[in-house]
Protein backbone atom coordinates (compact mmCIF):
# COMPACT_ATOMS: atom_id res chain seq x y z
CA UNK A 1 0.00 0.00 0.00
CA UNK A 2 1.42 3.35 -1.03
CA UNK A 3 1.94 5.94 1.68
CA UNK A 4 2.26 9.69 1.60
CA UNK A 5 5.76 11.10 1.97
CA UNK A 6 7.33 14.25 3.30
CA UNK A 7 9.65 16.30 1.11
CA UNK A 8 11.18 19.74 1.31
CA UNK A 9 10.25 22.16 -1.48
CA UNK A 10 11.91 25.50 -2.17
CA UNK A 11 9.44 28.38 -1.95
CA UNK A 12 11.47 30.34 -4.50
CA UNK A 13 12.12 27.92 -7.37
CA UNK A 14 10.17 24.74 -6.49
CA UNK A 15 13.22 22.47 -6.10
CA UNK A 16 12.44 19.27 -4.17
CA UNK A 17 14.73 17.67 -1.61
CA UNK A 18 14.33 14.58 0.59
CA UNK A 19 15.97 16.37 3.52
CA UNK A 20 16.14 19.92 4.79
CA UNK A 21 19.03 22.05 3.55
CA UNK A 22 20.00 25.52 4.61
CA UNK A 23 20.66 26.56 1.01
CA UNK A 24 18.56 25.52 -1.98
CA UNK A 25 20.65 23.62 -4.60
CA UNK A 26 18.44 24.99 -7.38
CA UNK A 27 18.38 28.77 -6.85
CA UNK A 28 21.09 29.09 -4.15
CA UNK A 29 18.73 30.98 -1.82
CA UNK A 30 19.01 30.50 1.93
CA UNK A 31 16.26 29.16 4.25
CA UNK A 32 13.67 28.64 1.50
CA UNK A 33 13.07 24.87 1.86
CA UNK A 34 9.72 24.10 3.50
CA UNK A 35 8.45 20.70 4.59
CA UNK A 36 5.50 19.49 2.51
CA UNK A 37 3.46 16.29 2.56
CA UNK A 38 2.81 14.74 -0.86
CA UNK A 39 -0.21 12.45 -1.03
CA UNK A 40 0.28 8.93 -2.30
CA UNK A 41 -0.76 8.35 -5.91
CA UNK A 42 -3.67 6.10 -6.73
CA UNK A 43 -2.82 2.47 -7.41
CA UNK A 44 -3.21 1.05 -10.86
CA UNK A 45 -6.41 -0.76 -9.93
CA UNK A 46 -8.05 2.39 -8.62
CA UNK A 47 -6.67 4.79 -11.22
CA UNK A 48 -9.34 6.30 -13.52
CA UNK A 49 -9.18 5.52 -17.20
CA UNK A 50 -7.33 8.19 -19.18
CA UNK A 51 -8.54 9.47 -22.50
CA UNK A 52 -5.49 9.99 -24.69
CA UNK A 53 -5.82 12.82 -27.20
CA UNK A 54 -4.75 11.79 -30.70
CA UNK A 55 -1.86 13.63 -32.34
CA UNK A 56 -2.81 16.21 -34.96
CA UNK A 57 -0.71 17.49 -37.83
CA UNK A 58 0.13 21.18 -37.47
CA UNK A 59 -0.93 22.02 -41.03
CA UNK A 60 -4.41 20.61 -40.42
CA UNK A 61 -5.16 22.87 -37.44
CA UNK A 62 -7.30 25.98 -37.80
CA UNK A 63 -5.98 29.06 -36.01
CA UNK A 64 -9.42 30.71 -36.18
CA UNK A 65 -10.57 28.35 -33.43
CA UNK A 66 -8.54 30.43 -30.92
CA UNK A 67 -9.79 33.89 -31.83
CA UNK A 68 -9.07 36.37 -29.05
CA UNK A 69 -11.91 37.89 -27.07
CA UNK A 70 -11.42 41.65 -27.13
CA UNK A 71 -12.31 43.61 -23.99
CA UNK A 72 -13.76 47.09 -23.71
CA UNK A 73 -10.72 47.96 -21.53
CA UNK A 74 -8.14 48.82 -24.20
CA UNK A 75 -5.23 49.20 -21.75
CA UNK A 76 -5.77 45.65 -20.53
CA UNK A 77 -6.09 44.44 -24.13
CA UNK A 78 -2.70 46.01 -24.83
CA UNK A 79 -0.98 44.10 -22.02
CA UNK A 80 -2.62 40.80 -23.02
CA UNK A 81 -1.50 41.22 -26.62
CA UNK A 82 -4.89 42.08 -28.15
CA UNK A 83 -7.40 40.27 -25.96
CA UNK A 84 -8.08 37.05 -24.04
CA UNK A 85 -7.08 33.78 -25.71
CA UNK A 86 -9.60 30.94 -25.13
CA UNK A 87 -8.27 28.15 -22.94
CA UNK A 88 -5.53 30.29 -21.39
CA UNK A 89 -4.53 30.49 -17.72
CA UNK A 90 -3.49 33.99 -16.66
CA UNK A 91 -1.94 35.13 -13.38
CA UNK A 92 -2.27 38.64 -11.94
CA UNK A 93 -0.04 39.45 -8.96
CA UNK A 94 0.07 42.55 -6.81
CA UNK A 95 0.22 43.90 -3.29
CA UNK A 96 -2.88 43.67 -1.08
CA UNK A 97 -5.32 46.52 -1.70
CA UNK A 98 -3.75 47.69 -4.96
CA UNK A 99 -6.89 46.91 -6.99
CA UNK A 100 -6.58 43.37 -8.37
CA UNK A 101 -10.13 42.38 -7.44
CA UNK A 102 -11.53 45.66 -8.75
CA UNK A 103 -9.80 45.27 -12.11
CA UNK A 104 -10.84 41.64 -12.61
CA UNK A 105 -14.43 42.45 -11.63
CA UNK A 106 -14.43 45.12 -14.36
CA UNK A 107 -12.92 42.60 -16.80
CA UNK A 108 -15.58 40.04 -15.84
CA UNK A 109 -18.34 42.61 -16.38
CA UNK A 110 -16.89 43.51 -19.79
CA UNK A 111 -17.01 39.86 -20.91
CA UNK A 112 -20.51 39.38 -19.49
CA UNK A 113 -21.79 42.47 -21.34
CA UNK A 114 -20.44 41.09 -24.61
CA UNK A 115 -22.53 37.93 -24.22
CA UNK A 116 -20.12 35.60 -22.40
CA UNK A 117 -20.93 33.73 -19.21
CA UNK A 118 -18.54 34.55 -16.35
CA UNK A 119 -18.00 32.89 -12.97
CA UNK A 120 -16.26 34.94 -10.28
CA UNK A 121 -14.94 32.73 -7.44
CA UNK A 122 -13.86 34.50 -4.28
CA UNK A 123 -12.22 32.83 -1.32
CA UNK A 124 -11.83 36.09 0.57
CA UNK A 125 -15.24 37.79 0.26
CA UNK A 126 -18.85 36.71 0.31
CA UNK A 127 -21.25 37.50 -2.58
CA UNK A 128 -22.86 40.40 -0.70
CA UNK A 129 -19.50 42.17 -0.35
CA UNK A 130 -18.75 41.67 -4.05
CA UNK A 131 -22.21 43.04 -4.87
CA UNK A 132 -21.41 46.21 -2.91
CA UNK A 133 -18.26 46.72 -5.00
CA UNK A 134 -20.18 46.05 -8.20
CA UNK A 135 -22.76 48.71 -7.31
CA UNK A 136 -19.97 51.21 -6.68
CA UNK A 137 -18.46 50.38 -10.08
CA UNK A 138 -21.83 50.61 -11.83
CA UNK A 139 -21.89 46.91 -12.80
CA UNK A 140 -25.34 45.38 -13.25
CA UNK A 141 -24.14 41.78 -12.98
CA UNK A 142 -26.13 40.17 -15.79
CA UNK A 143 -24.35 37.05 -16.98
CA UNK A 144 -21.95 37.24 -14.02
CA UNK A 145 -22.19 34.42 -11.44
CA UNK A 146 -20.62 34.63 -7.98
CA UNK A 147 -19.23 31.82 -5.83
CA UNK A 148 -17.81 32.04 -2.32
CA UNK A 149 -15.95 28.73 -2.23
CA UNK A 150 -12.43 27.50 -1.48
CA UNK A 151 -12.77 23.76 -2.19
CA UNK A 152 -11.36 23.40 -5.71
CA UNK A 153 -13.21 20.13 -6.34
CA UNK A 154 -16.52 21.85 -5.60
CA UNK A 155 -15.51 24.79 -7.79
CA UNK A 156 -14.65 22.59 -10.77
CA UNK A 157 -17.89 20.63 -10.36
CA UNK A 158 -19.90 23.86 -10.49
CA UNK A 159 -17.91 25.11 -13.49
CA UNK A 160 -18.72 21.91 -15.37
CA UNK A 161 -22.41 22.66 -14.87
CA UNK A 162 -22.31 26.37 -15.79
CA UNK A 163 -19.84 26.02 -18.74
CA UNK A 164 -18.57 29.64 -18.54
CA UNK A 165 -16.31 31.35 -21.05
CA UNK A 166 -14.32 33.15 -18.33
CA UNK A 167 -13.48 32.23 -14.74
CA UNK A 168 -11.86 34.44 -12.08
CA UNK A 169 -10.22 32.78 -9.04
CA UNK A 170 -9.55 35.34 -6.31
CA UNK A 171 -7.13 34.20 -5.02
CA UNK A 172 -5.02 31.08 -5.67
CA UNK A 173 -3.71 31.15 -2.08
CA UNK A 174 -7.21 30.56 -0.67
CA UNK A 175 -8.31 27.50 -2.69
CA UNK A 176 -7.31 23.97 -1.71
CA UNK A 177 -7.68 20.31 -2.65
CA UNK A 178 -9.03 18.19 0.25
CA UNK A 179 -6.96 15.15 -0.74
CA UNK A 180 -3.74 17.04 -0.03
CA UNK A 181 -2.68 17.12 3.63
CA UNK A 182 -1.64 20.77 3.64
CA UNK A 183 -3.19 24.09 4.52
CA UNK A 184 -4.42 26.48 1.79
CA UNK A 185 -1.54 28.56 0.50
CA UNK A 186 1.04 25.83 1.02
CA UNK A 187 3.43 25.13 -1.82
CA UNK A 188 1.91 21.86 -2.97
CA UNK A 189 -1.64 23.23 -2.62
CA UNK A 190 -0.84 26.24 -4.82
CA UNK A 191 0.97 24.13 -7.41
CA UNK A 192 -1.61 21.33 -7.65
CA UNK A 193 -4.51 23.80 -7.72
CA UNK A 194 -2.90 25.71 -10.57
CA UNK A 195 -2.25 22.48 -12.49
CA UNK A 196 -5.87 21.36 -12.03
CA UNK A 197 -7.15 24.75 -13.25
CA UNK A 198 -4.80 24.63 -16.24
CA UNK A 199 -6.04 21.18 -17.24
CA UNK A 200 -9.66 22.29 -16.94
CA UNK A 201 -9.03 25.46 -18.97
CA UNK A 202 -7.30 23.57 -21.80
CA UNK A 203 -10.00 20.91 -21.99
CA UNK A 204 -13.01 23.25 -21.72
CA UNK A 205 -11.68 26.14 -23.81
CA UNK A 206 -12.59 28.67 -21.09
CA UNK A 207 -10.13 31.34 -19.97
CA UNK A 208 -9.11 31.52 -16.32
CA UNK A 209 -7.73 34.47 -14.35
CA UNK A 210 -6.11 33.77 -10.98
CA UNK A 211 -4.82 36.39 -8.57
CA UNK A 212 -1.88 36.03 -6.21
CA UNK A 213 -0.31 38.14 -3.52
CA UNK A 214 3.30 39.28 -3.73
CA UNK A 215 6.04 38.97 -1.14
CA UNK A 216 7.89 41.88 0.43
CA UNK A 217 10.57 41.43 -2.25
CA UNK A 218 7.94 42.07 -4.94
CA UNK A 219 7.71 38.47 -6.20
CA UNK A 220 4.51 36.45 -6.52
CA UNK A 221 3.99 34.44 -3.34
CA UNK A 222 4.43 30.69 -3.72
CA UNK A 223 6.92 28.63 -5.72
CA UNK A 224 8.32 30.01 -8.94
CA UNK A 225 6.90 26.93 -10.66
CA UNK A 226 3.49 28.66 -10.52
CA UNK A 227 4.77 31.16 -13.07
CA UNK A 228 5.91 28.30 -15.32
CA UNK A 229 2.47 26.69 -15.30
CA UNK A 230 0.40 29.68 -16.42
CA UNK A 231 0.35 31.23 -19.90
CA UNK A 232 0.47 34.89 -18.86
CA UNK A 233 2.06 36.51 -15.79
CA UNK A 234 1.16 40.13 -15.04
CA UNK A 235 2.19 42.41 -12.19
CA UNK A 236 -0.09 45.17 -10.87
CA UNK A 237 2.12 47.98 -9.57
CA UNK A 238 1.66 51.42 -8.06
CA UNK A 239 2.70 53.69 -5.23
CA UNK A 240 0.44 53.67 -2.20
CA UNK A 241 0.34 57.48 -2.20
CA UNK A 242 -0.46 57.70 -5.92
CA UNK A 243 -3.74 57.06 -7.70
CA UNK A 244 -2.00 55.66 -10.79
CA UNK A 245 -1.56 51.94 -11.40
CA UNK A 246 0.60 50.13 -13.95
CA UNK A 247 0.11 46.63 -15.33
CA UNK A 248 3.09 45.03 -16.99
CA UNK A 249 3.52 41.53 -18.36
CA UNK A 250 6.63 39.50 -17.53
CA UNK A 251 5.47 36.40 -19.43
CA UNK A 252 3.04 36.13 -22.33
CA UNK A 253 2.83 33.09 -24.58
CA UNK A 254 0.46 34.92 -26.91
CA UNK A 255 2.00 38.40 -27.22
CA UNK A 256 4.72 40.85 -26.29
CA UNK A 257 5.96 41.37 -22.75
CA UNK A 258 7.00 44.97 -23.46
CA UNK A 259 3.54 46.53 -23.26
CA UNK A 260 2.30 48.36 -20.17
CA UNK A 261 -1.21 49.39 -19.20
CA UNK A 262 -1.80 52.56 -17.17
CA UNK A 263 -4.88 53.18 -15.01
CA UNK A 264 -6.05 55.75 -12.48
CA UNK A 265 -7.90 54.61 -9.37
CA UNK A 266 -11.09 56.61 -8.87
CA UNK A 267 -14.30 56.15 -6.90
CA UNK A 268 -15.92 54.50 -9.93
CA UNK A 269 -13.04 52.02 -10.27
CA UNK A 270 -9.96 51.83 -12.44
CA UNK A 271 -10.11 54.30 -15.32
CA UNK A 272 -7.81 54.09 -18.33
CA UNK A 273 -5.27 56.89 -18.79
CA UNK A 274 -5.59 58.12 -22.37
CA UNK A 275 -2.50 60.37 -22.34
CA UNK A 276 0.09 58.88 -19.96
CA UNK A 277 2.94 61.16 -21.08
CA UNK A 278 0.99 64.24 -20.00
CA UNK A 279 0.26 62.59 -16.66
CA UNK A 280 3.93 61.83 -16.01
CA UNK A 281 4.88 65.44 -16.78
CA UNK A 282 1.89 67.14 -15.12
CA UNK A 283 3.79 68.22 -11.97
CA UNK A 284 6.98 69.25 -13.76
CA UNK A 285 8.08 72.83 -13.16
CA UNK A 286 10.02 74.92 -15.67
CA UNK A 287 13.74 75.60 -15.07
CA UNK A 288 13.94 73.02 -12.30
CA UNK A 289 17.51 72.14 -11.37
CA UNK A 290 18.33 68.44 -11.67
CA UNK A 291 15.50 67.59 -14.06
CA UNK A 292 15.49 66.30 -17.65
CA UNK A 293 12.90 64.68 -19.92
CA UNK A 294 13.35 61.62 -22.10
CA UNK A 295 11.11 59.41 -24.26
CA UNK A 296 11.00 55.66 -23.66
CA UNK A 297 9.14 52.95 -25.51
CA UNK A 298 6.79 50.70 -23.56
CA UNK A 299 6.06 48.15 -26.24
CA UNK A 300 4.82 50.12 -29.23
CA UNK A 301 3.88 53.26 -27.26
CA UNK A 302 6.29 56.15 -26.60
CA UNK A 303 6.09 57.71 -23.12
CA UNK A 304 7.67 60.96 -22.00
CA UNK A 305 9.12 60.69 -18.49
CA UNK A 306 10.87 63.18 -16.24
CA UNK A 307 14.18 62.07 -14.73
CA UNK A 308 15.31 63.82 -11.55
CA UNK A 309 18.71 63.79 -9.90
CA UNK A 310 20.17 65.22 -6.73
CA UNK A 311 23.86 65.51 -5.89
CA UNK A 312 25.06 66.51 -2.46
CA UNK A 313 28.38 66.42 -0.65
CA UNK A 314 28.45 63.17 1.30
CA UNK A 315 28.52 63.09 5.08
CA UNK A 316 29.98 59.58 5.11
CA UNK A 317 33.33 58.11 4.17
CA UNK A 318 31.95 56.61 0.96
CA UNK A 319 29.34 58.41 -1.19
CA UNK A 320 25.99 56.71 -1.67
CA UNK A 321 24.24 55.97 -4.96
CA UNK A 322 20.46 55.57 -5.02
CA UNK A 323 18.33 54.77 -8.08
CA UNK A 324 14.52 54.70 -8.07
CA UNK A 325 12.85 53.58 -11.28
CA UNK A 326 16.15 53.43 -13.22
CA UNK A 327 18.74 50.71 -13.51
CA UNK A 328 21.21 51.01 -10.64
CA UNK A 329 24.19 49.67 -12.60
CA UNK A 330 23.61 52.09 -15.48
CA UNK A 331 23.41 54.95 -12.99
CA UNK A 332 26.81 53.92 -11.60
CA UNK A 333 28.22 53.71 -15.14
CA UNK A 334 26.89 57.15 -16.13
CA UNK A 335 28.33 58.73 -12.97
CA UNK A 336 31.69 57.12 -13.73
CA UNK A 337 31.65 58.48 -17.31
CA UNK A 338 30.86 61.98 -16.05
CA UNK A 339 33.70 61.79 -13.54
CA UNK A 340 36.28 60.39 -15.96
CA UNK A 341 35.43 62.01 -19.30
CA UNK A 342 33.99 65.32 -18.12
CA UNK A 343 36.14 65.88 -15.00
CA UNK A 344 33.14 66.22 -12.70
CA UNK A 345 34.20 65.61 -9.11
CA UNK A 346 31.42 63.18 -8.22
CA UNK A 347 33.61 61.02 -5.99
CA UNK A 348 32.59 63.09 -2.97
CA UNK A 349 28.92 63.42 -3.93
CA UNK A 350 25.88 61.39 -2.94
CA UNK A 351 23.84 60.83 -6.12
CA UNK A 352 20.11 60.13 -6.08
CA UNK A 353 18.28 59.48 -9.36
CA UNK A 354 14.52 59.10 -9.65
CA UNK A 355 12.09 58.43 -12.51
CA UNK A 356 8.80 60.18 -11.70
CA UNK A 357 5.37 58.62 -12.00
CA UNK A 358 6.35 55.18 -10.69
CA UNK A 359 7.52 53.96 -14.11
CA UNK A 360 10.73 51.97 -14.65
CA UNK A 361 13.28 53.07 -17.26
CA UNK A 362 14.99 49.91 -18.45
CA UNK A 363 16.23 50.89 -21.91
CA UNK A 364 19.53 52.71 -22.59
CA UNK A 365 17.74 55.57 -24.40
CA UNK A 366 17.31 57.29 -21.02
CA UNK A 367 21.10 57.49 -20.42
CA UNK A 368 21.48 61.02 -21.74
CA UNK A 369 18.57 62.35 -19.64
CA UNK A 370 20.09 60.79 -16.51
CA UNK A 371 23.45 62.40 -17.30
CA UNK A 372 21.82 65.81 -17.89
CA UNK A 373 19.91 65.59 -14.61
CA UNK A 374 23.07 64.72 -12.66
CA UNK A 375 25.10 67.48 -14.35
CA UNK A 376 22.30 69.99 -13.79
CA UNK A 377 22.15 69.26 -10.07
CA UNK A 378 25.95 69.21 -9.74
CA UNK A 379 26.35 72.62 -11.41
CA UNK A 380 23.04 74.01 -10.02
CA UNK A 381 21.95 75.04 -13.53
CA UNK A 382 18.52 74.14 -14.92
CA UNK A 383 18.08 72.28 -18.21
CA UNK A 384 16.16 74.12 -20.93
CA UNK A 385 12.50 73.12 -20.21
CA UNK A 386 11.63 72.71 -23.92
CA UNK A 387 14.48 70.22 -24.47
CA UNK A 388 14.15 66.46 -24.62
CA UNK A 389 17.24 64.22 -24.41
CA UNK A 390 17.60 60.87 -26.16
CA UNK A 391 20.65 58.65 -26.47
CA UNK A 392 22.72 55.81 -25.07
CA UNK A 393 26.05 56.72 -23.46
CA UNK A 394 29.17 54.65 -24.14
CA UNK A 395 32.13 54.28 -21.79
CA UNK A 396 34.17 56.74 -23.87
CA UNK A 397 31.50 59.41 -23.44
CA UNK A 398 30.12 58.98 -26.97
CA UNK A 399 26.42 58.93 -27.77
CA UNK A 400 25.03 55.86 -29.51
CA UNK A 401 21.92 55.66 -31.65
CA UNK A 402 18.58 54.34 -30.37
CA UNK A 403 15.72 52.68 -32.28
CA UNK A 404 12.40 54.28 -33.27
CA UNK A 405 13.71 57.84 -32.94
CA UNK A 406 10.99 59.36 -35.13
CA UNK A 407 8.21 57.85 -33.03
CA UNK A 408 9.70 59.29 -29.83
CA UNK A 409 10.19 62.75 -31.36
CA UNK A 410 6.60 62.83 -32.64
CA UNK A 411 5.32 62.28 -29.10
CA UNK A 412 7.63 65.03 -27.80
CA UNK A 413 6.44 67.47 -30.45
CA UNK A 414 2.80 66.70 -29.61
CA UNK A 415 3.41 67.70 -25.99
CA UNK A 416 5.07 71.02 -26.87
CA UNK A 417 8.81 70.28 -26.79
CA UNK A 418 10.69 72.41 -29.33
CA UNK A 419 14.25 71.03 -29.13
CA UNK A 420 15.66 67.50 -29.09
CA UNK A 421 19.22 66.36 -28.38
CA UNK A 422 19.84 63.12 -30.28
CA UNK A 423 22.95 61.07 -31.17
CA UNK A 424 24.82 62.27 -34.25
CA UNK A 425 24.89 58.72 -35.62
CA UNK A 426 21.11 58.75 -36.07
CA UNK A 427 19.73 59.38 -39.53
CA UNK A 428 18.41 62.81 -38.52
CA UNK A 429 18.33 64.32 -42.02
CA UNK A 430 15.47 62.01 -42.95
CA UNK A 431 13.41 62.97 -39.91
CA UNK A 432 11.21 66.03 -40.34
CA UNK A 433 8.81 66.74 -37.51
CA UNK A 434 6.99 70.05 -37.34
CA UNK A 435 7.67 72.27 -34.35
CA UNK A 436 10.78 70.55 -33.02
CA UNK A 437 14.45 71.36 -33.69
CA UNK A 438 16.62 68.24 -33.90
CA UNK A 439 20.20 68.82 -32.72
CA UNK A 440 22.68 66.00 -33.37
CA UNK A 441 25.48 65.69 -30.81
CA UNK A 442 28.40 63.26 -30.75
CA UNK A 443 29.39 63.21 -27.09
CA UNK A 444 27.74 63.61 -23.73
CA UNK A 445 29.99 66.61 -23.03
CA UNK A 446 28.66 68.44 -26.06
CA UNK A 447 25.07 67.55 -25.10
CA UNK A 448 25.48 68.86 -21.55
CA UNK A 449 26.95 72.14 -22.77
CA UNK A 450 24.01 72.63 -25.11
CA UNK A 451 21.44 71.69 -22.47
CA UNK A 452 22.85 73.87 -19.68
CA UNK A 453 23.95 76.92 -21.68
CA UNK A 454 21.64 76.77 -24.68
CA UNK A 455 24.38 77.33 -27.32
CA UNK A 456 27.56 75.63 -28.43
CA UNK A 457 30.52 77.30 -26.68
CA UNK A 458 34.12 76.50 -25.94
CA UNK A 459 34.82 79.41 -23.63
CA UNK A 460 32.21 78.78 -20.97
CA UNK A 461 32.95 75.53 -19.21
CA UNK A 462 30.11 74.12 -17.14
CA UNK A 463 32.18 71.28 -15.76
CA UNK A 464 34.85 73.00 -13.70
Amino acid sequence: MDKSRNVYICSNCGHESLKWLGRCPGCQEWNTLEETTIAAPLGRKNAPARVISPAAELSSLNASDTTRRSLSISEFNRVLGGGIVPGSLMLLGGEPGIGKSTLLLQVAASVAQSGGKVVYVSGEENPAQIKMRAQRLGISGEGLFLMAETDLNAILAQLSVLCPSLVVIDSIQTVFLPELEAAPGAINQVRESALRLMQWAKSSGASVFITAHVTKEGNIAGPRILEHIVDVVMYFEGESQSAYRLIRSVKNRFGSTNEVGIFEMKSEGLVEVANPSQIFLSNRQANTVGSAVTAVLEGSRPLLVEVQALTNTTSFGQPRRTANGVDFNRTIMIAAVLSKRLSMRLGTQDIIVNATGGIRLDEPAADLAIALAIASSYRDIGVCPETIALGEIGLSGELRTIPHLERRLSEASRLGFTRALVPAGANCQNININGIQIIAVSTVKEAIKLALTGVKTETEDVFE
